[in-house]
Formats: C-alpha cells, structure tokens, sequence
C-alpha cells in the first residue's frame, strides 16, 4: 500500500515552525536563518517531502528547464546520436552552463512531429541544433512565445536574431587550404543529404573555392549504413581523373571510405589525402588516423546556453569564451 504523501504543514509542524518559513526555506524568498533552514530541511528528509517544483514552476511562470532538441536525429536510434562524439560534449557543456545559473538542461523530442511527446511545451526556453531548412519547430516557437535559441541557421531564414554561428564557410575554407597545402589538386566532397546548414552551407563554399571543370561531389545520407562510405570511395575511384583529395563530411562514412581506399591498394595520404567534417572516436586508434575538424561542441554548448539564459534573465551577465572555428586535428591521414 502506497505512503501518503507528506504535506507542507507536516514539516511544519515537525521542524516548529510555520508553514511560511517553511514555504520561504524551499523557495528562498524571505529571510530564514541558517538554522532554522536545517532544521525545516532535515524535518522534510525525515518525512520524505520534497516541493512541488512543477505547481511552484505555474506560480512563478517559470520551471527551471531548458529543453535541448537534436532536430537532424529525427528518425535516429539514440544509439546513432551517442556513436557521435559532438552531440554528448555539446549537451554536457550546455547542461553545466544551465545548471550554474539554476537551470537544468533536459533532451526532450520534438514537439512538432506526430505522436512525440510533448514534453519541450513544459520547458522555459528551447535549444536547437541544426535546424532544418524551413524549421516547422521554429515556426512553432515563434507562435507559441517561446524563447529559443539555434545552433546554425535555418538556410530559409538565416537572419534569424537568435542564431549561434557554426561558422560553416571557415571551416570549409580551412578545410581545402589543408587538403592543397597538403598536395592535393583535385578536391572531392562527400557530402550529406540533411537539409541543414552544416552540409548546404559547406557544399556552396566548396563550389565556390574549387573550380566548376575539378569540382566533385557525392550525396550520402547521414543514416545510410557506414559501407556507403566504401560505396563512394569505389565511386571517386572509377572516375577518370579520380581525387587527391577527399574531404567527407560524416565520421562513419569517413572511416569507411579511408578502409576501402587502402584495401584497394591507394596510399592514404600518399595518393589520397583525407579530411573527416566532424571528429569522433571511431576515426583514432585504427591505422591510418583520420584527420578532422573539431567542431567545438564544448564552446558551442556553453554558447546556446548563455545566449538563452540572456533572453529568459535579460538582467544576467553571462559570458562564455568564443570557438576556436576551423580547429583541425591533423593525424596520419593528411600527414607526412
């Protein structure tokens, strides 16, 4: 049989004192001294009570939630989210952010896909990453009053004030620098299919760098199986001028790509020279290493939290250090 559920006035009356000072310990309005704050919250330990946050979060319009939405990871198994090394250092540094201005970060699904729960509705602001071209969730933000923040651009509407730049166009230019730097010549892309910023954005810079007679470009989506990898690196092959240069966007597709290149027979970097978009565990420890671009997930967290505690305390002074855009790790696979 379930315990009845403790009551304000039973702390009350266990710790002798009144329900308000009760009420002001746990909210921290009024003036409670230090004593008597320990000994209502030993009471409530003892009684097993705990506020009710989300009647408290109604009374003063605010929960102390902000909502993260990994808006390409539509259709994505977690797995798929976690094999990916931005996505858990990008939320760790946004949630250690929020939690050192009293807010908690919590992962929530998009509200605006059929039979998702609802849950982002509840929280005071959302984050999102990787918006997707003409967002129906910022749409739906928007509507609704909510405060938000994007890391990179919706491409439909990229004046949106309330953008954290990814600085996509940087780091292509970086990227091709390094490849020509390294010898390459003919620079391929492999590019992902997501209509978000991080790959319409990269192909246009790319377009624009390399010469419309060298250009090379192949389309894989995010979620097709890591041997499309292989299937692309089998396609630039058969070309008849095939690349010296490969820049893949995705680390899966990165890894599977290099693994082909080198069981046919092609040096890497020697022949080859490769660069993956995006650094991830499965690129190190497997001869040869891949070089990658660090995208700064770390940065770019602490960076959409602060500027959403701006907008829901616009009294904060809050300032986090800038990304070091650009940032390659440059292993065996561009070296030598």
């Amino acid at each position: 049989m379930r315990r009845q559920r403790s009551t304000i006035r039973d702390v009350a009356r266990r710790a002798g004192v009144s329900v308000t000072t009760v009420s002001h310990t746990f909210s921290g309005n009024g003036v409670v001294n230090p004593a008597t704050q320990a000994r209502v919250r030993a009471a409530a330990t003892e009684l097993g009570y705990h506020p009710d946050v989300v009647a408290s979060g109604l009374r003063r319009s605010r929960l102390g939630v902000i909502g993260l939405v990994l808006r390409p990871a539509v259709g994505a198994e977690p797995q798929q989210i976690q094999d990916v090394d931005y996505f858990p250092r990008f939320a760790g540094a946004a949630a250690l952010t929020s939690l050192a201005h009293g807010y908690a970060l919590m992962l929530v699904a998009d509200p605006t896909v059929p039979q998702a729960p609802t849950t982002a509705w509840a929280c005071d602001g959302i984050i999102v990453t990787d918006p997707v071209e003409g967002d129906p969730l910022i749409a739906a933000l928007r509507a609704g009053g909510m405060p938000y923040t994007l890391v990179g651009a919706d491409v439909a509407d990229p004046g949106d004030p309330h953008i954290v730049d990814i600085a996509t166009a940087l780091i292509t230019d970086r990227v091709l620098e390094h490849l020509a730097v390294c010898g390459a010549q003919r620079i391929a892309l492999v590019v992902g299919t997501d209509p978000i910023e991080w790959n319409t954005a990269t192909e246009q810079r790319y377009r624009e760098r390399v010469p419309e007679e060298a250009q090379i470009v192949l389309s894989v989506p995010e979620r097709a199986e890591p041997d499309e990898g292989a299937v692309a690196a089998d396609e630039l092959l058969a070309l008849p001028l095939p690349p010296d240069g490969v820049y893949c966007m995705t680390s899966d597709h990165a890894r599977a790509l290099v693994d082909r290149l080198v069981a046919r027979g092609v040096r890497v970097p020697e022949d080859v020279r490769v660069v993956c978009g995006s650094d991830a565990e499965r690129l190190r420890g497997i001869s040869p290493e891949i070089t990658a671009v660090d995208l700064q997930p770390q940065a770019l967290g602490r960076q959409a939290a602060a500027e959403l505690l701006r907008q829901l305390e616009p009294e904060l002074a809050l300032a986090v250090p800038a990304p070091e855009h650009g940032t390659l790790v440059v292993r065996a696979s561009t070296a030598g």
